[in-house]
């Protein structure tokens, strides 16, 4: 009996593909989340309760459930199970990545010391605490800059500085959502670095015995110039030249040998510029949210079927990315409200090419944009037979749709 353990964060939106993809490979499938009601009904027992920050204890739980019923890998799904699942797969015996790599990929300045020991291009840092005084430390940067926080994701809390004079604004603004995502009083930094121009692509890969494979590079058409960054649309494959995406596959690989990664999904950032294929980050789980649906492999195979299966151990068959385009347009919250409806969705639905929209912000929830936010909107996804094909899918299908919100 194949059985995997999937950590899933309760405000996962992937539970649904990954046990979809389970099924498909007839894999018994124990879910480890913080919370269960969430999972109610779902798993019939195969549930355990896990705290995704107290690394040692959940560790033991997870060993102690395995002496009974054995484990064949253990699978992370987002950010916050990435340290636990190798924590626990090392004290088992299991494939994982080192406990200090995963380490380095949750932390964007020890990231950030990596790539540049490895001679990767990467942004200038400095780190900070959130109650350090924002004048002393915005005579010492230069400008253009980012402020951000060291461990969160989906460009929470990611704002860009053109000058000294807004530099104290923006910094306590930082300081305040990183006090708020971790209110247990701990000392808390932020990352203040170099604003990098340019292009920026995404990056899918599986590592396999320490060697990346490139499932996927996405372009992002929309420009990333801050002051925010909220990312929108993801099209693959890539229109660069062949030159520059075998430079990009080069650089991840390099990068993730930098951390000392070497088993499982990865995702990568990258920016490109006149000067060079500069390393953002690289993150030791597969992309967020619903886009790994934009993918599909081999057969009609999902990712996650394919991270399970190397994860298991089980045969990894032919798994080409298809031949059509594919994109997904992550729906941006643009401003605070209480949602009351997505109007124009079946107009969007009908665009040629448009084949899903998921809105994951239910009627009644509170909007809150970036870089407060964590939260898109919704997912739609289209696929076409050019890439600029399902970019104008996209953007003509996003132009249908009409938020309603109440104040």
């Amino acid at each position: 009996m194949v059985r995997v353990l999937l950590l899933i964060p309760s405000r996962t939106y992937r539970t649904h593909d990954f046990m979809t993809a389970a099924s498909r490979l007839e894999i018994e499938v124990v879910v480890g989340s913080e919370h269960r009601p969430a999972l109610a009904g779902l798993m019939d027992g195969r549930h355990l309760r896990l705290d995704f920050e107290n690394i040692d204890g959940s560790t033991e739980r997870i060993v102690a459930f395995a002496q009974t019923r054995p484990l064949s890998a253990i699978i992370a799904v987002d950010d916050a199970g990435t340290l636990l699942a190798a924590a626990a797969a090392r004290a088992l015996g299991l494939p994982h990545n080192p406990v200090d790599a995963v380490e380095a990929a949750r932390d964007k300045a020890r990231m950030r010391e990596r790539f540049a020991r490895a001679g990767l291009l990467t942004p200038r840092f400095t780190t900070a605490a959130i109650d350090a005084d924002a004048q002393t430390i915005a005579a010492s940067v230069g400008y253009p800059c980012v402020i951000k926080p060291i461990d969160l994701s989906a460009s929470q809390g990611v704002v860009k500085v053109d000058d000294a004079a807004s530099f104290p604004l923006v910094f306590a603004r930082v300081a305040a959502i990183v006090a708020a995502c971790r209110p247990n009083g701990a000392p808390h930094s932020v990352l203040i670095e170099e604003f990098i121009a340019g292009e920026e692509v995404a990056v899918e890969g599986l590592l396999r015995g320490g060697e990346l494979e490139v499932l996927a590079i996405f372009d992002k058409p929309d420009p990333l110039n801050g002051p925010f960054f909220e990312e929108t649309i993801y099209v693959t494959p890539s229109r660069l030249s062949r030159e520059r995406q075998a430079e990009i596959r080069a650089t991840t690989a390099r990068a993730a040998r930098a951390l000392g990664l070497t088993d499982g999904p990865i995702h990568a950032e990258l920016r490109l510029n006149d000067r060079g294929t500069w390393m953002l980050e690289v993150a030791a789980r597969s992309i967020g949210g619903l886009c790994s649906r934009t993918l599909r492999f081999g057969s009609c195979i999902s990712l996650e079927e394919l991270i399970l299966r190397h994860a298991a151990g089980l045969p990894m068959p032919s798994h080409q990315r298809e031949q059509a385009a594919a994109g997904v347009m992550m729906l941006p919250i643009r401003e605070r409200g209480r949602l009351r409806a997505v109007e124009g969705q079946p107009e969007a639905k009908a665009i040629p090419g448009v084949e899903g929209l998921v809105i994951t912000i239910p009627p009644g929830e509170r909007l809150v944009p970036l870089p407060e936010g964590d939260r898109y909107l919704g997912f739609m996804f289209a696929r076409a037979e050019s890439p600029d094909a399902v970019e104008a899918a996209l953007r003509h299908a996003h132009a249908q749709l009409r938020v309603v919100t109440d104040g």
